[in-house]
């Protein structure tokens, strides 16, 4: 595992991770990290292909990758933001290491998947699918991911091809994960670092909205924005714009703040 430098950046920046989803690959934040990389130092979280690690390994290789970030740049904050797969990891970090992080943003979180038994049986099912049904399913799942009418080519393509690059038995691997991901409502109740939650409206593949709902009833410092026409992947629609996201929820720092102003 490792941490992507999409851009240069300033050692004081305030640090901003992203956790991608399912992929791992981390790089399908660019629509999205040139808009925010005047504001932040980006950092992608990029999870290798053949990686079967559980999700304590994951969590403790995360933290020692954000603490040696922090040690060679010090910067003012850390903000992580988990996609999907990425925001179960990102939740599970920030109620085990709360010291670490600042702030977090949450998009359409995965913490859904183990509540549903369709889902569930998917796991199952992926194991035996062959291998050119399993090549075809994912791009009928494109569909369920994003809307093509909200993505350009480019960014359908990249979606597509992230999602292809994972083995089958890394994919099987990773969604059991999902159906076996808990946390511990007692520690989500005492977790007072502020939450950002955004939940897609057209979310075809989890309920999003519902869940996001039912996170902030548990967070005590943490507020839900809905995107009514926006899909799973939505980070890369060409109209959801992180930044202003942010901005109007007050989640910048004082410096972006100053910054969004002069600018």
């Amino acid at each position: 595992m490792r941490l992507l430098s999409p851009f240069s950046s300033q050692s004081f920046d305030p640090l901003f991770i992203y956790f991608p989803g399912m992929d791992g690959t981390g790089k399908l934040f660019d629509r999205q990290a040139e808009k925010l990389k005047n504001f932040f130092a980006i950092r992608c979280l990029s999870i290798p292909s053949y990686d079967q690690s559980d999700w304590s390994t994951l969590v403790h290789k995360t933290v020692t990758l954000i603490r040696k970030e922090l040690e060679a740049h010090p910067h003012s904050s850390v903000y992580i933001c988990g996609e999907s797969f990425g925001g179960c990891l990102a939740m599970k970090v920030a109620l085990e290491f709360p010291e670490l992080i600042e702030k977090i943003i949450l998009v359409n979180p995965a913490s859904s998947f183990n509540k549903h038994s369709f889902l569930k049986f998917g796991v199952e099912l992926n194991q035996w699918v062959p291998n050119i049904v399993y090549k075809v399913a994912t791009m009928v799942l494109l569909g369920f991911l994003g809307s093509s009418n909200r993505m350009n080519t480019k960014d359908s393509k990249a979606l597509l091809d992230a999602m292809q690059s994972l083995p089958q038995d890394v994919v099987s691997w990773r969604l059991s994960l999902l159906r076996d991901f808990r946390i511990n409502s007692a520690k989500l109740r005492m977790f007072e670092k502020p939450i950002l939650l955004l939940a897609s409206q057209e979310d075809k593949l989890l309920p999003s909205v519902d869940e996001g709902r039912e996170l902030i009833n548990y967070f005590p410092n943490s507020r839900l924005t809905i995107l009514p026409e926006s899909g799973h992947a939505c980070l890369l629609e060409d109209n959801v714009n992180l930044l202003e996201i942010l901005e109007k929820h007050d989640f910048l720092s004082a410096s972006n703040t100053l910054i969004m102003d002069n600018g």
